[in-house]
């Protein structure tokens, strides 16, 4: 038996989406699994570096899954390969716990399809929008009350792309939730429920108008901005360079636009430039959609 569970990286909010809609993008992370006479877990990838000291987000997701179903987790070598930035609001650990749950089922004959290893992605990481997109692929909403994720771009015709502004600071997901007020003004909360109907209504539909027009949000990007000032300045320049859209990714640091094919290298470009004006230093990264979710490949 040896197998790896794939998982895609994934920005949640895009804008007014906040906590419930997810974009799977093609850059994935992987688990490796192998038996073994014990367990351990050897550490690879572009930031594998940086999981160190951290808690291994699979192997919990692993053990949680067995727990759940009260079976036992047999002794595995796992090999992570960590190629989705780390603390960089792109779901790295979104992608680590879907892969983890992919393993454990894969490994313990569980047979449970993705609605069920969405539940219990959505109560490890608190929210449905990053696991989903990671677990089902394309964009996702994550409802309260919505067994499985609804996936927005199963049947639109859009051939988006994305740049993504990639800092090299980091960020945490806490920090970024405690910049948050505990209330806002209702103008702001009536134009995020329309700009997320928008959003929503033009990923159903490949409407880039109302994809464009609901790529805004008023509840957490300005109380954000304040921890990364490269936000408005990136963000408006992949605009002016002719993006459908552009927002911070998840909890931040990361910038994403939503491109026409026609406009990338116009909006990395642009993209790039503003972040050097104003010293922060990053790089752009050129993505496609993810529209498989994660799977096993033997």
């Amino acid at each position: 038996m040896r197998f790896t569970a794939k998982a895609p990286a994934s920005s949640a909010n895009l804008g007014p989406g906040f906590d419930a809609i997810g974009l799977a993008l093609d850059l994935w992370n992987e688990l490796t699994v192998e038996p073994s006479d014990e367990m351990f877990v050897r550490l690879d990838g572009a930031d594998g570096e940086m999981l160190i000291e951290r808690e291994n987000l699979s192997l919990t997701a692993m053990r949680i899954l067995a727990d759940e179903y009260h079976r036992d987790l047999p002794p595995l070598a796992l090999t992570v390969r960590a190629d989705v930035p780390v603390s960089r609001g792109l779901g790295s650990s979104a992608a680590a716990i879907v892969a983890g749950l992919l393993a454990a089922n894969e490994v313990m004959g569980l047979g449970l399809g993705r609605r069920e290893l969405f539940a219990t992605a959505w109560r490890m990481e608190g929210h449905g929008d990053n696991v989903g997109a990671a677990l089902y692929g394309g964009a996702i909403l994550a409802a309260p009350g919505v067994a499985d994720a609804i996936c927005l771009t199963a049947n639109s015709s859009h051939q988006l792309q994305v740049v993504v502004f990639i800092p090299e600071m980091t960020g945490a997901t806490h920090a970024a939730r405690a910049a948050l007020p505990t209330s806002i003004p209702l103008v702001d909360a009536a134009f995020n429920v329309a700009t997320a109907s928008s959003l929503v209504a033009g990923l159903l539909t490949g409407n880039l108008e109302a994809i464009s027009a609901g790529m805004h949000d008023r509840m957490h990007e300005q109380y954000r901005a304040r921890l990364f000032p490269h936000l408005d300045p990136v963000r408006t320049a992949a605009r002016e360079a002719g993006a459908i859209g552009a927002s911070l990714s998840g909890a931040g640091p990361c910038v994403l636009a939503l491109v026409c094919p026609e406009r990338i290298d116009c909006v990395a470009t642009r993209m790039e430039a503003a972040a050097r004006e104003i010293d922060a230093p990053g790089r752009v990264s050129i993505l496609a959609i993810a529209h498989e979710g994660a799977h096993i490949v033997r």
